[in-house]
Order: structure tokens, then C-alpha cells, then sequence
């Protein structure tokens, strides 16, 4: 899950993996954002695949790096959003949504095109930044 940070707030992450690909790098990224101490939303275009599975020390690295860094997912991550053409695909995902929250700490929102993904996103930061400042 290789994330683009050069747009923060708006963290651009992908799920296409290369056979090789490090973990770790991947983790140190997000922590990164968190150590910013400021809001951001996470946008992603690509899915992982069906037959996507995670290796138990995947999820065992995975479940205590969550555990690590909860307080800062719930309080700064906004929401993660997926760009999803498919309507019938957004409504399969949307059922998955509330176990991604309570397992993340943070919302998953589904968006038709990458230009209302950002439109969402921009009001969530907006929202806050608003709710922040009372």
C-alpha cells in the first residue's frame, strides 16, 4: 500500500502491489502523516483483488501496528476514500465500510470518479477545520 504524500492533506495510497514490495516502508509512510499532527484524508483508486490474502504475520503486524498507532488514526485520519466507477462495486463495499471502521478507526467513503473523491475530501477537511475552530 504505497502512499503519496506529496499532496497532503490529500494521501494518495494504492493497493497494486510488486512481488517485492516492503511492508515497512509502507507503515513508516503512514506514520509519517500521523507525526504531522494534522488532518488528512487517504484516496485510493485501486482496490486489493478478491482473492487478496493477507499472510498471518501480515495481519498479526498489521493488527499491532494499529494497536500502536490508534489514538492518531481516530483523531487524524478523516476518512479513507475509494474511487469505485461501479455502482453495484460501492454498494458491495459499503457493507465492508463499518467493519473497516471499527477495525481502522476511521470512516471508508466510496466516490464514483477521483474528481468526487478530492470534492469529498475537501469538505471533510473543511468540516474540520470549522469544527476545530469553535
Amino acid at each position: 500500500m504505497p502512499m503519496d504524500n506529496s499532496n497532503f492533506p490529500f494521501v494518495w495510497m494504492s493497493y497494486a502491489d510488486a512481488p517485492d514490495h516492503d511492508h515497512d516502508e509502507d507503515f513508516a509512510s503512514f506514520e509519517e502523516n500521523l507525526k504531522r499532527g494534522e488532518p488528512f484524508v487517504v484516496l485510493t483508486d485501486s482496490v486489493p483483488s478478491e482473492d487478496h490474502e493477507h499472510s498471518p504475520e501480515d495481519r498479526k503486524r498489521t493488527a499491532l501496528w494499529m494497536k500502536k498507532n490508534k489514538a492518531g488514526l481516530r483523531k487524524l485520519v478523516l476518512a479513507m476514500i475509494i474511487v469505485e466507477p461501479s455502482a453495484a462495486k460501492r454498494l458491495a463495499f459499503k457493507a465492508f465500510g463499518i467493519t473497516f471502521a471499527k477495525f481502522w478507526g476511521y470512516p471508508m467513503m466510496l466516490a464514483p470518479s477521483r474528481d468526487e473523491a478530492m470534492a469529498i475530501a475537501r469538505k471533510l477537511l473543511s468540516d474540520h477545520a470549522g469544527s476545530t475552530a469553535t
